[in-house]
């Protein structure tokens, strides 16, 4: 299955699409109206840290995306697709305020890791974007496979990188 293929498979099967992002803001509400004051605590604190993930890394894809089609793809802003670029960013923006309501975001399990991917995935776009920019290779004519191979050796390096300048 491509990544064309499962965008495809979305796009026929709205439904799915909306029960998943709208489903964890509600589980986040309803984990928010049963705990009460224990939020930081184990299980809940697990709980909220899940649904921060369930909902934060199909965000930061569907943002890759949207950078990488309008950077490389030269692709308009408006022929955004609603479903699979913008709904995951609300999803997700809905669900840190509720989560945020109810406990400290950086004292869930994990929450650190999120913001370094952000970091790592961030980094990478940038310098695939110089590199297509100043024509040392172009990129839009890579199959969607092979670019993703490129994105995670780049994001390979980038955090062997970033682990020997931290220490």
């Amino acid at each position: 299955m491509t990544i064309n293929d499962f965008f495809q498979y979305a796009l026929d099967h709205p439904t799915n699409v909306l029960f998943y992002f709208g489903l964890i803001p509600f589980a986040a509400l309803l984990a928010g109206w049963m705990e009460r004051e224990e939020g930081h605590l184990p299980p809940w604190n697990y709980l909220y840290s899940t649904l921060v993930y369930l909902v934060a890394v199909p965000a930061i894809l569907s943002v890759a995306y949207t950078v990488y089609q309008w950077l490389f793809e030269r692709g308009s802003v408006l022929d955004t697709n609603i479903m699979l670029q913008v709904l995951p960013v609300a999803s997700m923006l809905l669900t840190f305020f509720i989560v945020k309501r109810q406990v400290r975001i950086e004292s869930l399990p994990g929450f650190s890791r999120l913001s370094g991917l952000v970091i790592m995935i961030s980094a990478a776009l940038v310098i695939m974007w110089f590199i297509d920019r100043v024509r040392i290779y172009t990129f839009t004519r890579l199959p969607m496979q092979w670019l993703l191979g490129v994105f995670a050796a780049l994001l390979i390096v980038i955090r062997l990188a970033w682990r020997r300048v931290a220490k």
